[in-house]
């Protein structure tokens, strides 16, 4: 049995789909997928979480690796992933301590990938790993962006705080006017989502908070998008990561994109995106 691959670093309906140009096809073989888990506090989903990523994945015969990208939760999830990595090369560890957000989770993970199609699920089970072919298989159409959206014809939203759905409301109809018409998308909050890592090229992402989507919207080169209906429901354990300071975030997000459209399109002080071997080591 191989030992765990662990990296630690210090510090259904059819889619809705909007283009902005027709893309080329796709060529064969497939493109692998780097699919990040981030996590604090999951310990009792993660396991449950990778499970049924795998039998939904696997059937589709395309190669993929999960990263669980741990902001110190000191739960037991590194043990977990760890064990399950043992059986499976697929599945990875980055373990990160001194840092917070679930943005820069996602962007540490997809630096540790060379996958050429980068995706992130949540490990609360309120993204359902079902819906993951789904996705994959805009990604394979053509689309440079495929997401889960709680806003499109026959999504649901089951069992969610009246104050949380409205907020979420509120959070959109902020969005929307930095949206490309384009390719505007009805949930650009949405944490559940595939995109060509082609479309990041050269781009310094720079979100902390939940709202990655929105920034790689307004500011990668992506010319084609699927939304992907799908039943957002209760997490399945643990509490809410969701805090003031999300909401506090999410508003300097803003302000940054307002900026950079008045502007020459630029952002200071932002690391440069791109896959990188990270500060920690890789061990089979």
């Amino acid at each position: 049995m191989k030992p765990a691959s662990m990296v630690t670093e210090q510090d259904s309906a059819p889619p809705e789909v909007a283009t902005e140009a027709a893309p080329s096809g796709s060529a064969t073989p497939a493109p692998k997928l780097g699919l990040i888990i981030p996590t604090l506090h999951e310990a009792a989903n993660i396991r449950t979480v990778i499970d049924r990523v795998r039998c939904s994945l696997d059937p589709l015969g395309f190669p993929y690796e999960l990263i669980v990208v741990d902001d110190d939760s000191r739960d037991g999830t590194d043990g977990i992933v760890q064990e399950m990595a043992e059986s499976d090369a697929r599945v990875h560890f980055l373990g990160r301590s001194g840092k917070r957000g679930l943005g820069s989770a996602v962007r540490s993970g997809w630096q540790h990938t060379n996958a050429e199609v980068l995706g992130v699920i949540d490990a609360d089970l309120q993204h359902p790993p079902e819906l993951l072919p789904q996705l994959w298989e805009a990604i394979e159409s053509g689309s440079d962006l495929a997401l889960a959206s709680r806003y499109v014809s026959h999504s649901v939203v089951r069992k969610w705080h009246r104050g949380r759905y409205l907020l979420s409301r509120l959070a959109i109809s902020l969005a929307g006017p930095l949206q490309r018409p384009g390719i505007y998308v009805k949930d650009p909050m949405s944490g559940f989502f595939m995109v060509r890592r082609s479309c990041l090229e050269n781009l310094a992402l720079r979100t902390e908070g939940f709202k990655l989507l929105l920034e790689i919207l307004v500011r990668a080169n992506i010319k084609s998008v699927a939304e992907i209906p799908f039943t957002f429901g209760p997490r399945m354990a643990g509490a809410s990561k969701a805090r003031l300071w999300v909401g506090l975030d999410y508003l300097r997000l803003l302000g940054r994109l307002w900026i950079q459209r008045a502007g020459d399109g630029s952002l200071p002080d932002a690391e440069q995106y791109g896959p990188s071997s990270g500060t920690g080591c890789l061990r089979r």
